[in-house]
């Protein structure tokens, strides 16, 4: 499923031209702003992208595989987001969806969305296994993909 939903992203981003119109209408009015903006985006992702990968080491896999000797890594950018390269696939959808404004981008940034997200659950699923109370207790203090504090909450003031 999420390689064709991968390839019907690359279609919508690679063919020139689609029959239905509001795959072209601008969001924003194209402009240099607008780029800027965009490759602003999506090399922050990148950065960031860079920074989780190299952080994971030789725990990094291609595909979701838990090896015997694997860590739970929660630290880096680990520390703010479960998934910092899934958020920085999605940083860079995004920025390029800004950057050149058309409503097919946004199509394609819901499909990665989408496809991300497909994966996510099944790699939750195969934490959990290995990792058991340490990675829920990860997932409650770290959301997973968008950056959050690791701060606790200020607790709520009672009555009077």
């Amino acid at each position: 499923m999420r390689v064709i939903l991968f390839l019907i992203v690359i279609a919508l981003l690679s063919w020139p031209h689609f029959p239905l119109v509001w795959l072209y209408w601008h969001f924003l009015p194209p402009s240099s702003w607008a780029f800027f903006l965009g490759a602003a985006i999506t090399t922050a992702g990148l950065l960031f992208a860079v920074w989780a990968r190299v952080h994971l080491g030789r725990n990094w896999s291609r595909s979701v595989t838990i090896r015997h000797d694997d860590q739970l890594i929660v630290t880096g950018p680990y520390a703010v987001a479960r998934h910092p390269i899934y958020t920085v696939i999605l940083a860079g959808f995004l920025g390029m969806t800004v950057a050149v404004t058309p409503a097919r981008g946004f199509l394609a940034f819901a499909l990665v969305f989408l496809a991300l997200w497909l994966k996510h659950r099944m790699e939750e699923r195969w934490m959990r296994n290995p990792f058991g109370d340490s990675y829920a207790s990860y997932s409650k203090r770290v959301a997973a993909w968008f950056p959050s504090s690791s701060e606790p909450a200020l607790p709520k003031r009672g009555k009077g």
